[in-house]
């Protein structure tokens, strides 16, 4: 089984240390979370799992880590200062802001599922209406969700990306010292292209790996943290030929998903979708989403479902919008800013092109909250006691092992319990535990997902051999210390 719904996985995320309300002793701070000791091992070992898959394993990637504060250029040739927005409507009546396309977007569906016509999609106003506000809601007469009402304000576009000023000039005062937080980590990867290629030699096809925070003023943001202002993305952009560009998108969306099962991930919580024409962004060739079940409690199949990660076909956009030399129909260069021509050489054909990008972009929280609601397990013991047990992969799992003495009042077990943790923890994340009977301690690291709790008692002393507890079956084995270490790395592995 996996969680019933996202607010499981918060009361267990506070109760066991994985995600914190942030700033909580101020009350708050809207969508912000803080990762607990739990939840930032779990991050940092999903992020070791994609960047040793991706950047280790393969031949044909190299890393990076871009600034989080570009030249402000970068984000007007990306074409973020323009086009980097949502349409944001207010509810004069109850004061509530929503985006005006996710409005429409429920509307459009509530009605073709009550047989009535789909008053924008056959139109073919709806495409419109979500690239561009148009008053929709008041024009059309569709109530607030909120309280009712049909009483909105003009529509008008919201840009997401947050700006702040560098150095101490103001932006009222010197409009050169306004900068933004990246709203993605894709752009620092561009253009750094050129830097890549001619140090590391590489020859298409090849991909940049970045790992890092980005940053969207989300106009509605909630549901834990499915989405937040603050977030931490892992993005490859693979450069190939326009030729090999569709089967590489292709094998990327294949793999991806055998990647998000190797975590846990269930197939059945997993499901594409390909965007329409409508909905892909201008730059795009082809689009799929990878969704998970983020909302099972939702009746609507449909709507449990929402977007994990993207792999998008991005064409030859990206490079030639950073680049000096590209020209516009009238002979005037695109970008008069750069210092840089970001096309490629082949040597084989004695070509220079601009290269296709795919880019894959999966979010670390979405992942966590999916690995997290897919692991999460109910159990009842031999009393009839409900426990939870948190099935994570051993890979991710933030402690792999515990130790705990069966009587703390006793030094030479104590003594014991500790040294093991110290022979154990070089090869795998150990911790002691002595905080409350066995019973306690064995749920306890069920709920937090450690695969196996080692309970050294009065027989060890003797016999020089523990009891090793499985979390998913609750099996006991004895096994000599000696041949602790390899057991348990046999079993991890």
């Amino acid at each position: 089984m996996s969680a019933p719904n996202i607010e499981t996985i918060v009361s267990l995320s506070k109760r066991r240390g994985f995600v914190f309300p942030a700033s909580d002793i101020y009350g708050g701070l809207g969508s912000s979370w803080d990762y607990g000791s739990l939840g930032v091992e779990l991050a940092n070992n999903i992020k070791k799992s994609w960047w040793r898959w991706l950047v280790h394993e393969r031949d044909d990637i190299e890393g990076l880590d871009s600034s989080i504060i570009q030249n402000r250029l970068v984000w007007k040739y990306s074409g973020h200062e323009t086009t980097f927005s949502d349409p944001l409507v207010d509810c004069r009546e109850c004061k509530t802001r929503f985006r005006e396309d996710k409005l429409l977007d429920e509307y459009s569906t509530n009605r073709a599922k009550e047989g009535q016509d789909i008053l924008f999609a056959e139109s073919g106003q709806f495409g419109d209406a979500k690239k561009q506000p148009n008053n929709w809601l008041q024009k059309h007469n569709i109530p607030c969700p909120n309280c009712g009402k049909v009483n909105w304000t003009e529509s008008r576009q919201f840009n997401l990306m947050l700006k702040t000023t560098l150095g101490a000039a103001s932006a009222e005062e010197d409009e050169s010292a306004v900068a933004y937080l990246r709203p993605e980590t894709a752009q620092g990867i561009f253009i750094n292209f050129k830097n890549v290629l001619d140090t590391s030699r590489r020859k298409l096809p090849f991909g940049i790996a970045q790992i890092g925070k980005a940053f969207r003023n989300e106009i509605t943001p909630g549901n834990f943290i499915f989405r937040t202002r603050e977030f931490e993305q892992m993005e490859m952009e693979y450069f190939c030929k326009a030729e090999d560009a569709p089967a590489i998108h292709q094998e990327f969306i294949d793999e991806f998903q055998k990647w998000f099962h190797s975590l846990g991930i269930s197939a059945e919580n997993l499901k594409l979708y390909e965007q329409t024409a409508e909905e892909l962004a201008h730059y795009a060739d082809r689009t799929v989403d990878i969704l998970y079940r983020f909302f099972p409690e939702r009746g609507d199949e449909e709507k449990q479902f929402d977007e994990l990660m993207g792999i998008a076909n991005r064409k030859d956009f990206d490079l030639k919008a950073h680049s000096k030399k590209p020209e516009d129909r009238e002979g005037k260069r695109i970008n008069p800013d750069s210092t840089e021509d970001l096309s490629y050489f082949d040597e084989a054909t004695k070509q220079r092109f601009y290269p296709y990008v795919i880019e894959p972009a999966v979010g670390v929280n979405r992942t966590l909250l999916a690995v997290l609601m897919d692991a999460y397990t109910e159990k009842t013991n031999d009393k009839g006691e409900m426990r939870v047990i948190l099935k994570l992969k051993p890979e991710l799992a933030p402690i792999k092992v515990a130790v705990l003495p069966l009587a703390k009042n006793k030094p030479e077990i104590v003594a014991m319990a500790k040294d093991l943790k110290k022979q154990l923890l070089p090869a795998m994340r150990t911790v002691y535990d002595d905080t409350g009977g066995i019973g306690k301690l064995y749920a306890r690291q069920d709920e937090i997902g450690t695969p196996f709790c080692v309970t050294v008692d009065h027989e060890s002393l003797e016999d020089e051999a523990v009891t090793v507890r499985d979390r998913d079956t609750w099996e006991q084995e004895r096994i000599k210390i000696a041949d602790l270490k390899e057991h348990l790395r046999k079993k991890l592995d």
